[in-house]
């Protein structure tokens, strides 16, 4: 294995918001509770990442960040060797992490008053974004067909009102973990296109897929959309290097490319030497690392699955991607507040609160499995011990 994944790994005190903040956001400590809220893992990256980092530190100077080219080289091939998605490197845009992507998005492409749409339950920051840009959140509420999401695209056509000028989609989903189809993929592109809408397709957790699914790149399932598609994709979740604030905006369509530089130069963004730095070696080192990663993610989430599914009206979707465990307590009979309180008085876990994702999220809870695997198995037994009456 190319990382030790059970490696005990001292976070606390680190300036870590997963774990130090924990405590102030949930009243859960970080001496015996678990942080199992923010989406980074407890994992090192490649070992080739830190001692670029080393080597960065030891060249002891640290200005401005220039001559991206190795940069970019290192972004296509991956994308080229992970999923067979051919860009050009000039198409290629680094921002200060993908929600600054967004931001410079909603400036680049929609005025204030315009609605972007989601699919909700989804990330919660998108809702954020868009509320603080002044563009009205439009939420496309996803079917749960028996513990799988799907889209209700004509439900979503029938409602538009014109005032619609992008959408942000997540794919894979968050927090639901759903891969979505080609033709998945083509009715959302096909919706665009009839309605002219820009498509920001978020992709930041499509390394992270468990087989036999496989996450097909937007521009894959629908080329002649590149006239309206923006692809956001960062090595952030897949390496956990979400510190170096790095992603990438992929944009081949020339009208756009420019008024997305155009955002970009107003906004005064630069390049940040160490997440430029740590982007690059993780893309072109991580090969083996992710093949490793999604094998231990997949059975930490059986496990976790497994154990949440023995407490009556308790249900865990099953995931297809990401290390984001989505888990509904609507059956218990309980109030979600008497659920929180188990979950973090008596577990001892911080969780996501399922509301802060939108439509349909108020009866479930994220948990954040990107940990070790003694991390998971206590966890479960915290959880089944909290909720012992209902066994």
């Amino acid at each position: 294995m190319s990382v030790n994944f059970d490696e005990i790994i001292e976070r606390r005190g680190s300036h870590s918001v997963k774990w130090d903040k924990m405590e102030a956001v949930y009243g859960v400590s970080p001496e015996n509770g678990l942080p199992m809220w923010v989406a980074d893992t407890d994992f090192k990256p490649p070992q080739a990442v830190n001692d670029a980092v080393t080597a960065l530190a030891d060249h002891g100077i640290h200005g401005y960040y220039g001559g991206d080219e190795t940069c970019r080289a290192a972004v296509c091939g991956w994308m080229q060797r992970q999923h067979g998605w051919e860009i050009k490197p000039d198409d290629i845009f680094f921002a200060h992490g993908l929600g600054a992507a967004i931001s410079l998005c909603l400036t680049a492409f929609t005025k204030k008053g315009d609605g972007v749409i989601v699919f909700s339950p989804v990330y919660h920051a998108f809702a954020k974004y868009i509320n603080a840009n002044d563009r009205v959140l439009v939420e496309s509420p996803l079917i749960n067909d028996n513990g799988r999401y799907s889209m209700d695209i004509p439900a979503l056509e029938a409602s538009l009102t014109g005032k619609e000028t992008m959408m942000i989609f997540c794919s894979p989903h968050n927090p639901g973990g759903r891969v979505w189809s080609r033709q998945e993929l083509r009715e959302v592109a096909d919706l665009c296109a009839r309605h002219d809408i820009i498509l920001i397709s978020d992709e930041i957790h499509h390394d992270l897929v468990f087989p036999p699914h496989k996450n097909i790149a937007m521009p894959l399932a629908a080329p002649e959309i590149s006239n309206r598609l923006i692809m956001l994709v960062a090595p952030s979740k897949t390496f956990n290097i979400a510190g170096g604030m790095t992603g990438c905006v992929v944009i081949s369509d020339p009208e756009l490319h420019k008024k997305y530089s155009n955002a970009s130069i107003a906004a005064g963004v630069h390049n940040n030497r160490y997440g430029m730095t740590m982007l690059e070696a993780a893309y072109n080192n991580g090969d083996e690392y992710v093949a490793d990663l999604v094998e231990y993610l997949a059975e930490n989430h059986r496990i976790f699955d497994e154990g949440i599914t023995k407490i009556p009206g308790v249900k865990s979707m099953k995931l297809e991607a990401t290390y984001l465990a989505w888990v509904d307590f609507s059956d218990t009979g309980m109030p979600m507040e008497e659920v929180k309180s188990r979950v973090e008085k008596h577990a001892k876990i911080a969780a996501n609160y399922g509301e802060t994702f939108g439509n349909g999220g108020k009866n479930f809870l994220r948990f954040n499995l990107g940990c070790r695997r003694e991390v998971v198995i206590d966890a479960v037994d915290r959880l089944q011990e909290a909720f012992k009456d209902l066994q």
